[in-house]
C-alpha cells in the first residue's frame, strides 16, 4: 500500500508539514537522522502525525518489534522490544486496542497474552519462515515418535503449535528453559540452529527439528572474516545462525542481549548479524558505536508500513483472532516458560 492508495478521508487526515510539525517531531528525527535522509522524513512525517493522532482517538496503543523500520520504531511505537518483551507488554496495557507492528505469531502472542483487548495487525500476510516451518501436526508426529519426551517450542511459533508444546522459550532463555525441565531428553522445535546452540551448552539430549530463520542463515563465516580488521570490529551474532557463525562471533544472544552487552561493551566498532533495522534502532543509544552492517533484511517485517499501520488503526482491522479451544493452551506454554525461569526477553 502507498499513500496515494489511502481512502480519501484518510488522505484528509494527513497534516501538510509546517514549521510547528517538524518542530514538534524534531527530537524524533534526530533518533535516527544519520540512517535516514530529512527528504525521506518529512514524506513519512504526515503519517507519523496522522497515526499518533487517531490512537487517543481509537484508545490505541502501538507495539513495534525490534526490526520495524527507524519511522515506526521511533515514531508511532509506544512500547519496543523483542517478540517476548512485546506479549509481556500486551499484558499490561490499558488501552483497548493493540496494533502489532511485527510478524503474525508477534501478533497471535499478543493476542495470547491480551485475550480482553482487541489485536490489529497492520499486515496478516507478515509471515515468518520459522514459524511457518512446523505445524501442530508435525509436534504430535514428533510426540508419538518419542512418548513421554517433553517439547519447547520457541516463540517463534503459531497459536496452533504451541498450544501442543509443554513449554515456549526465547532465544533469550531456551538454555534456562531446557535445564529447568529436568529431563534427560528435549524435543526442541523449530529452530535447528538454536537447538544446536542449546545442545552444546547442557548434557540434555536435544532430538532437533530443522527449521531455519530465512534471515539469519544467510550469514557466513566468511562474511565475518571479510569484515574483520586492524580496527578490531566486535562480532555479535543471533543464535538462529549457523553453528559455524557463532563460532566465529565474539558475543552470541538474543536481540535484547545483544542491546544489553551494546550498552555495556560499547565497542567502539561492531558488526550486528542480525535483521538491518535493528542496527538502526539502537545507535542511539551508543552513538559513539560505529556500525558495520552486513545486515539481511526480513522481507516479512518489512511488509509491516506506515500506511499500513495508518489504515488498520482507521478501519479497526485486520484483527488478529486466535479459536476459542487453542487461546487456553497456547497460553499455558508461555507462562509455564515464566513459572520454569526466570524470563530474559528474546
Amino acid at each position: 500500500m502507498k499513500l496515494a492508495d489511502l481512502p480519501a478521508e484518510l488522505q484528509q487526515r494527513l497534516p501538510a508539514v509546517d514549521e510547528a510539525l517538524e518542530r514538534r517531531y524534531r527530537p524524533v528525527y534526530e533518533k535516527f537522522s544519520d540512517v535516514m535522509p530529512v527528504e525521506e522524513w518529512l514524506t513519512r512525517l504526515p503519517l507519523v502525525a496522522a497515526i499518533n493522532d487517531l490512537k487517543a482517538e481509537r484508545d490505541a496503543v502501538v507495539m513495534a518489534h525490534n526490526y520495524q523500520t527507524p519511522d515506526i520504531f521511533h515514531g508511532i511505537a509506544d512500547a519496543t522490544g523483542d517478540s517476548l518483551a512485546l506479549a509481556r507488554m500486551a499484558a499490561d496495557v490499558d488501552a483497548g486496542t493493540i496494533v502489532l507492528c511485527g510478524v503474525h505469531f508477534m501478533a497471535e502472542t499478543a493476542r495470547l497474552m491480551a485475550p480482553d483487548k482487541k489485536v490489529i495487525s497492520p499486515d496478516p500476510m507478515a509471515g515468518c519462515s520459522l514459524a511457518s516451518g512446523i505445524t501442530a501436526a508435525d509436534v504430535r508426529a514428533l510426540k508419538a515418535r518419542h512418548p513421554g519426551v517433553p517439547v519447547v517450542a520457541y516463540v517463534n511459533t503459531t497459536a496452533e503449535v504451541k498450544a501442543e508444546v509443554d513449554v515456549c522459550c526465547t532465544s533469550g532463555n531456551a538454555l534456562d528453559v531446557v535445564n529447568a525441565l529436568g529431563a534427560p531428553r528435549v524435543i526442541m522445535v523449530p529452530d535447528g540452529y538454536l537447538a544446536r546452540y542449546v545442545a552444546e551448552r547442557t548434557s540434555v539430549e536435544i532430538i532437533i527439528w530443522e527449521g531455519r530463520c530465512e534471515v539469519h542463515e544467510r550469514f557466513t563465516a566468511e562474511e565475518i572474516n571479510q569484515f574483520r580488521d586492524e580496527s578490531g570490529t566486535w562480532v555479535m551474532a543471533h543464535p538462529e545462525c549457523s553453528p559455524e557463525v557463532i563460532d566465529a562471533s565474539d558475543y552470541v544472544g538474543s536481540t535484547a542481549g545483544m542491546i544489553r552487552e551494546l550498552k555495556t561493551r560499547r565497542p567502539p566498532r561492531v558488526m550486528l548479524l542480525t535483521e538491518c533495522s535493528m542496527a538502526d534502532n539502537v545507535r542511539e543509544a551508543v552513538p559513539d558505536t560505529r556500525f558495520v552492517q552486513p545486515c539481511n533484511l526480513c522481507p516479512h517485517m518489512k511488509r509491516i508500513t506506515l500506511e499500513k499501520t495508518l489504515m488498520a488503526l482507521w478501519a479497526g482491522s485486520p484483527e488478529v483472532e486466535v479459536a476459542e479451544d487453542l487461546i487456553a493452551p497456547a497460553r499455558r506454554s508461555v507462562q509455564a516458560m515464566f513459572e520454569l525461569t526466570a524470563v530474559r526477553a528474546a
